[in-house]
This record gives C-alpha cells, sequence and structure tokens, in this order.
C-alpha cells in the first residue's frame, strides 16, 4: 500500500515532460527574445536533465529501439536543416545529442546481451565515434559554428541515466554527469542539478493520456514560433 501511495503521490512522465517543455521555451525566449532576462536562462537549465532522464527512459521501455531512435534522429535531421536555411548555422540541437545517446545506449545493451569481441568493438568504435563528432570535427571546422549542443558530457547524461539499477541511482549518475558539465560550462548551469531533484518525485508512470505526438512536434514548432517572433520584434 505504501509503494502505491508514493506512485501516487509522485509525477508521471508527462508531468516531467510537461515541465521540461515549458522551462525550455522560457530557456530559449530568454536566448532569442529576452538576453536581458537572466532568470528565464536559470529555469531553463530544468528540462536537460528531465529530457535526459525520460531519453534513457524511453530506450528502457520502447519496443523497437530502433525505431526509437529513428524518430529522435529524423525529427532532428528537420530541424537541421531548417536551421541550416533560416540562420545558415551548423550548429547542432539538443536533438543530435539525444540520437548519440541512443546509438551508444543501444551498443551497450547489445553487449550486455553478448559479450563478443564484436559487441565489445561496437561499443568502442561507437564511443570513438560520439568523441570525434562532439570534441575532434569541431575544431576540424573551425571557421562554422559546428558543434554538438552540451558536446560529450551531454550525449553521456543519458547514457548515465540508463546505466542505474533504480532510480536513485539513475538519478544519482545523472547528477554525477550534470556535475561535470557544471564544472565544464559553469555560471547558470549549476541550476540543471534542481531538474535532477524533480526527478526524485518520478512515480515511474507514463501518465493517462498519450501525449507522445505533442512532445516531438513541439520541438521544432515552438523554437520556429520564437523565431518568427523575433523577426516581427
Amino acid at each position: 500500500m505504501e509503494a502505491v501511495a508514493q506512485k501516487v503521490r509522485g509525477l508521471s512522465g508527462n508531468q516531467l515532460k510537461l515541465i521540461a517543455m515549458l522551462t525550455m521555451t522560457l530557456d530559449h525566449i530568454g536566448v532569442y527574445l529576452l538576453p536581458q532576462a537572466a532568470v528565464l536562462r536559470i529555469l531553463g537549465r530544468l528540462a536537460l536533465p528531465i529530457y535526459a532522464y525520460m531519453i534513457a527512459e524511453g530506450c528502457r521501455f520502447t519496443h523497437s529501439r530502433r525505431r526509437y531512435f529513428l524518430r529522435i534522429a529524423s525529427l532532428a535531421a528537420v530541424c537541421q536543416i531548417v536551421y541550416f536555411f533560416a540562420m545558415g548555422s551548423l550548429y547542432q540541437c539538443i536533438l543530435v545529442t539525444f540520437s548519440l545517446s541512443i546509438l551508444l545506449i543501444a551498443c551497450v545493451e547489445r553487449m550486455r546481451g553478448a559479450y563478443t569481441f564484436a559487441n565489445r568493438l561496437l561499443l568502442v568504435l561507437a564511443f570513438a565515434g560520439a568523441g570525434f563528432v562532439c570534441q575532434v570535427l569541431p575544431g576540424l571546422l573551425r571557421g562554422t559554428d559546428f558543434g554538438v549542443d552540451y558536446g560529450i558530457l551531454g550525449v553521456f547524461l543519458p547514457v548515465l541515466a540508463y546505466l542505474g539499477k533504480s532510480r536513485n541511482q539513475r538519478v544519482l549518475l545523472l547528477s554525477a554527469g550534470l556535475v561535470l558539465l557544471a564544472l565544464t560550462y559553469g555560471g547558470i548551469q549549476w541550476f540543471a542539478l534542481a531538474g535532477a531533484g524533480l526527478l526524485l518525485a518520478y512515480s515511474g508512470e507514463r501518465g493517462k493520456r498519450p501525449l507522445g505526438a505533442l512532445f516531438y512536434l513541439y520541438y521544432p514548432l515552438h523554437l520556429a514560433a520564437i523565431y518568427g517572433i523575433g523577426l516581427l520584434l
């Protein structure tokens, strides 16, 4: 009975994602429309740990990790094409970061299923490839704004959350990654730890209503809206 009551009192996955959507929107408003409003950027730090954790949850519970990857990667590709033609930008958005995370998680799970030389080599190559894209390629493309949002540490966040056996372990590992991220980027990035704190209230339930389409479509649509408003101001 106590466990059931704890679940009822907790936040569902949908509720956490809605919090992440709201704080992400405030963050992007702060970036593109109101750069003087630092509080918007601070509130926006809550979004990353929630989304990173939910990416790990998606990899854990999806019926097809391949289709899950393709959904995220396809949406990332659409966003990148729009970024390039609208702003001439090569900067890779958070969906690219999380696409790399899903690939690494898939390789980790494959090695867990069969600890063979081929699977170990695949895992090493996957980590090396992610490191090349995040850390080496930006240096090779100097003169452009190419970079991967949150870099290799951002890629590792969902992987760390995936490795934990319990909710507390997953949040702890994710928090360790957030500390490394804050030590690297400094400043307001430390406020992301508050987002990890919210995850301790996660009930483990998805929520009553299927909101998958909303979560997938909201990212490009809210960016398009903010960009459009910016053009009018």
